[in-house]
């Protein structure tokens, strides 16, 4: 893409560029690379969030996304905003002031999660898991047995802080069961992990555009069911900016959002749905994410280091890699800088003893080879040290 200046303040832009120009390779937990047809997409200029052009593009990435997300029976929901801001939708469309949701925590988003319910006037009760373990269903079940009040339980499908993918169609079939709704934080899954939204019977999924789809920040998108709305159109105080059946009426009556839309990260999610398309559809992208991962820990392992996530929990889109003893993580995250490669920090309680990998948006096998020799050489270093 050749940029052309029609106007005198060209160096303005370059002054700029100079602090942000591209220095390194990423592999970190996002933003993360954007692919280059993404970042062309997104250079277009403006135009009012209330035109035509706006509402195809809108109603087209809706339709698209439904599709991607199996969500026949869901709305697909577009916020101005990071996934937090669904996190604190979902709670304050359907959970009365002072009523309990049951937290599920497997690291530092889960906790998020409870962080998030406790701030908005509601009660977090948590199941906790030892930082790299799955929730698993008979788990989950004994602690809806034990807390029938809950109204709603919350899943982080992929724990980024640690590289662990929750058995989401397991623990969704235990929440239906206990007739709970389900949230489910997908902020680094969606795109990466299949979810079957009607399926599995989940009542709101959602994620940022800065993970797994390869976009920069700034839109969140969601997947929400009827009895959400049901439940939200009889909930006082739920709030304006986060109000989902505010946000469900302009898509239908204006094929818009109610406040302005980050109209450039919406082209360039619809710009990514049609590559997956492209690409031979759903399962040949969310392949890709298993190869690449898949790749990158039998890399590791190689190097006689250590997965976090126990086995069979694996994320397809961050590993987090636990460091020899007399290691610490980001002694490999800043010797891997050096060389051009960012990759990812430990991150909450296992911040000092891991640094995580990510690939997710615009990495190549190319670039994953090239990521794993020079991680080779900066573990030898260190080990010598």
């Amino acid at each position: 893409m050749t940029l052309e200046f029609d106007m005198n303040y060209e160096d303005a832009y370059r002054e700029v560029y100079e602090m942000v120009k591209p220095k390194y390779k990423l592999f970190t937990a996002g933003p993360v690379a954007c692919f280059p047809e993404v970042l062309a997409i997104m250079s277009v200029q403006m135009f009012s969030h209330r035109s035509a052009e706006a509402k195809a593009v809108h109603v087209d990435t809706l339709e698209r996304l439904k599709k991607f997300l199996e969500a026949d029976k869901g709305e697909i929901i577009l916020f101005p905003s990071s996934g937090t801001g669904f996190m604190e939708a979902s709670v304050r469309n359907t959970v009365p002031r002072g009523e309990k949701v049951l937290v599920t925590v497997i690291g530092a988003f889960g906790k998020r999660f409870a962080d998030v319910v406790n701030s908005n006037g509601r009660k977090a009760v948590v199941l906790e898991k030892e930082p790299g373990q799955a929730v698993k269903p008979e788990e989950l079940d004994e602690a809806l047995r034990k807390n029938p009040d809950v109204h709603a339980v919350t899943i982080t499908y992929n724990e980024t802080s640690t590289g662990v993918l929750n058995p989401l169609p397991e623990l969704a079939k235990v929440v239906h069961e206990h007739d709970k709704l389900l949230f489910v934080d997908a902020v680094s899954a969606m795109g990466g992990a299949d979810i079957r939204f009607d399926e599995w019977g989940i009542d709101l999924v959602f994620a940022s555009s800065q993970k797994a789809f390869g976009v920069p920040p700034g839109l969140a998108v969601a997947a929400v069911s009827e009895r959400v709305f049901e439940i939200a159109e009889k909930m006082p105080e739920r709030g304006w900016y986060f109000d989902l059946p505010l946000y469900k009426e302009f898509n239908e009556k204006k094929k818009g959002t109610p406040s302005t839309p980050p109209l450039p990260q919406i082209f360039g999610l619809n710009v990514v749905l049609r590559i997956v398309e492209k690409m031979g559809g759903k399962k040949a992208w969310l392949d890709m994410y298993r190869k690449r991962s898949g790749m990158i820990r039998e890399g590791v392992r190689e190097m006689g280091l250590g997965i976090l996530a126990e086995p069979g929990y694996e994320s397809p889109t961050i590993t987090a890699v636990v460091v020899p003893e007399g290691m610490k993580g980001v002694d490999v995250y800043n010797a891997m800088r050096e060389r051009g490669l960012e990759l990812a920090k430990g991150y909450g309680s296992v911040a000092e003893k891991t640094f995580r990998i990510g690939n997710m948006g615009y990495v190549t096998f190319e670039d994953i080879r090239e990521m794993l020799d020079n991680l080779r050489e900066v573990i030898e270093k260190l080990r010598k040290k």
